[in-house]
């Protein structure tokens, strides 16, 4: 039987716990209250409309019987590998609301992607809630469940193996902490939505591989608090720049981040978007932080802020990795959003639209093909420039805005 791993003692683990539970339950009483409803009514209809589309299954592990919803896109080919997605519910929740807030089939189908939401069981140590169990006093240690699905998973379907990545909500978000520091040889790259590193997480990670690691966390989240847990005196969640900065020198990235205001697409969600990017890392990985500027506990796209997609910068994300790090060619250096004193730019790689924050003067942009060739021209106005390049072919360009010249990747 698996071995548990974390925190020895429950005691000021269950005090913590208690506390965050009821944070947790006084919040999500607000939620309900003020910006939920559709949420609620998706969940009630969810399992029917999930019936349609995903297969619910189980897989005997550890004495129990687990479940789990399963998506094969509609690309899926015998004859080619296919990439493997977890996406991983909070705490006392379920796989069907996490599809009702974070519905991949989309992306799956468009990217030939194998979608698994897993369903925790419930957690002895927690009054019963269905927790993802990894730490304190249990002889049960999901972890292994994960390393068990992978493998039945990959014995029945075409899986590229070194592209297994993992996202989750946040308890969710804490388990892909876990993933990526206890079976990170089976986890490309992973993405926490809601929720910091846990202390315990933060002093026995022990990661095989240069990791890309991506976070979206608002700075007003009053269950998984943005600068931490304390209670006591007593560390049991590290603040958001101490989580990044651990990603940041374990992948010997660049040590200062480079930031980038993102546009304020939504002026009525009372949040705005900062995207921080440490760069350079081994194997080329980066570490990325989507900060909520005003955001509570939410995924960004869903509910609460709506200047970005969480399931889309997912995806861009964790995509252009595998478990041997940048899948191009880092010497090409164009999957990199760099920021020049004037201008910052992104997405890269890109799929339709190329944004530019002209931060200087109205400015011409050319865009060159691999043989000079110019084959898109535009004028910049100060502030957001939204750039519609869908009609390109995939490819790498050259950019240039004045005397400035950057590559970038067309998807």
């Amino acid at each position: 039987m698996p071995v548990t791993h974390g925190v020895a003692g429950s005691s000021p683990v269950q005090t913590a716990k208690n506390l965050i539970k009821l944070r947790g339950f006084f919040y999500f009483c607000i939620m309900i209250k003020t910006k939920f409803i559709s949420l609620l009514f998706l969940l009630f209809f969810c399992k029917t409309l999930i019936a349609q589309n995903f297969i619910s299954q189980t897989i005997d592990y550890d004495g129990n019987t687990r479940e789990y919803e399963l998506y094969i896109p509609s690309s899926y080919s015998e004859n080619s590998l296919s990439t493997l997605m977890f996406n991983f519910h909070g705490g006392n929740g379920t796989s069907q609301g996490q599809i009702a807030i974070s519905d991949m089939r989309d992306l799956a189908d468009n990217n030939n992607v194998i979608l698994v939401y897993p369903q925790a069981i419930a957690d002895p140590t927690d009054d019963g809630s269905l927790n993802w169990i990894f730490k304190g006093e249990s002889d049960h240690d999901d972890i292994y469940f994960v390393d068990a699905l992978i493998s039945e998973l990959s014995g029945q379907y075409q899986i590229d193996l070194e592209r297994v990545y993992a996202c989750g909500y946040s308890l969710g978000g804490e388990f892909v902490y876990e993933l990526l520091c206890r079976l990170n040889n089976k986890i490309a790259s992973g993405v926490a939505v809601a929720r910091t590193m846990g202390q315990y997480q933060y002093e026995n990670c022990n990661p095989d591989h240069p990791t890309a690691i991506m976070t979206i966390l608002g700075t007003e989240d009053y269950e998984s608090n943005y600068n931490g847990v304390v209670y006591n005196g007593v560390t049991y969640y590290i603040s958001a720049e101490e989580t990044h900065q651990y990603w940041a020198d374990f992948n010997n990235t660049d040590y200062n981040p480079i930031e980038i205001e993102l546009p304020d697409y939504d002026s009525n969600d009372g949040s705005t978007v900062t995207k921080r990017v440490w760069e350079n890392g081994d194997s080329c990985v980066s570490v990325i932080e989507f900060r909520v500027n005003g955001g509570e506990h939410d995924w960004p796209g869903s509910f609460g802020n709506m200047d970005i997609n969480s399931d889309d910068e997912i995806w861009d994300f964790v995509s252009k990795y595998s478990i041997n790090g940048l899948i191009e060619d880092c010497s090409l250096s164009v999957t990199n959003n760099e920021v020049y004193s004037d201008f910052s730019y992104y997405p890269n790689p890109i799929d339709s639209y190329l944004n530019i924050n002209n931060q200087s003067k109205n400015e011409s942009i050319i865009i060159f093909d691999i043989n000079s060739k110019s084959i898109f021209e535009s004028e910049l106005v100060i502030g957001n420039n939204t750039l519609d390049i869908s009609g390109l072919q995939s490819g790498i360009y050259s950019v240039k805005i004045g005397l400035k010249t950057f590559k970038i990747l067309k998807k």
